[in-house]
């Protein structure tokens, strides 16, 4: 809970209004892929953000400058500082996913929170046999991590990554439809280990496709990010049914949700 000194030491620029803070904390810290922290500002305010990678003692942290406190994150410079706090909620069952086949389905920036799990995924072939990846955006100046994209597929050969747009731009010769699309192309396979992030809506009409197809509800995670505030389950921001998202989740197990996907009032 006691925050920690961190300082910046990359910043990548991502896409319009986004951008990866590369931090190193001033005492060690372990995360999972698909955990979040606290990082904060004196003055002006803390945040949670999911972490988008780990190397070494470095975290990556992938934030869109929406509100005042991730505006003045988004400012910082190499060798400033900020607080850290975490790591906090539960995770990928990345342990639990080993030798299944992972289809990992994500829109916008719901890819950074999934992002450590396919980078361990990759690095792990014996535990993961096969990784797929559907990522949809809204255009292609808008895709997230593109270099790693096109990296992933080419230099893994248990991976295959299918990109699409909502609308195309010129030049642009790959698909174009929402994230659904992609995975009507081929069969999705009931016995696969599906992962979920993104806009609330899209994993609605993912999931209508997961059950279209008879995958079981227990083979479905998917990564609420929801409005969390204190991170322990205190404040009641992010509470979800029985839930508190910053503590049970972010990651849920679709059964664990039953009908409060989508529910009015949830």
């Amino acid at each position: 809970m006691l925050p920690q000194i961190a300082r910046v030491r990359a910043i990548e620029a991502e896409i319009p209004d986004v951008v990866t803070l590369v931090i190193e904390p001033e005492r060690p810290f372990e995360s999972a892929p698909g955990q979040f922290a606290m990082l904060g500002l004196p003055a002006i305010g803390e945040v949670p953000i999911s972490m988008s990678g780990q190397q070494g003692d470095r975290l990556s942290h992938t934030l869109r400058a929406v509100g005042a406190t991730t505006a003045a994150l988004a400012k910082l410079r190499v060798g400033d500082e900020l607080t850290l706090r975490g790591p906090f909620g539960r995770g990928w069952p990345m342990a639990e996913l080993r030798g299944r086949e992972l289809v990992v389905i994500t829109g916008g920036l719901g890819l950074a929170p999934l992002r450590g799990a396919i980078r361990q995924a990759l690095a792990e072939p014996e535990h993961h046999p096969f990784v797929r990846v559907l990522y949809g955006a809204r255009s292609p100046g808008e895709l997230l991590f593109d270099h790693e994209l096109l990296a992933w597929q080419r230099e893994h050969r248990h991976c295959k990554v299918h990109v699409t747009v909502d609308r195309a731009a010129p030049g642009w010769t790959g698909h174009v439809g929402v994230v659904t699309t992609l995975m009507r192309r081929k069969r999705l396979a009931p016995g696969s280990a599906y992962l979920i992030c993104g806009p609330e809506t899209m994993m609605r009409f993912v999931l209508r496709e997961g059950e279209r197809a008879s995958v079981p509800a227990e083979h479905i995670w998917l990564s609420m990010e929801r409005n969390m505030k204190c991170a322990v389950g205190l404040c009641g921001r992010c509470q979800f049914g029985p839930h508190f998202v910053c503590k049970d989740g972010p990651v849920f197990r679709r059964d664990q949700l039953g009908g409060l996907l989508g529910h009015e009032g949830f």
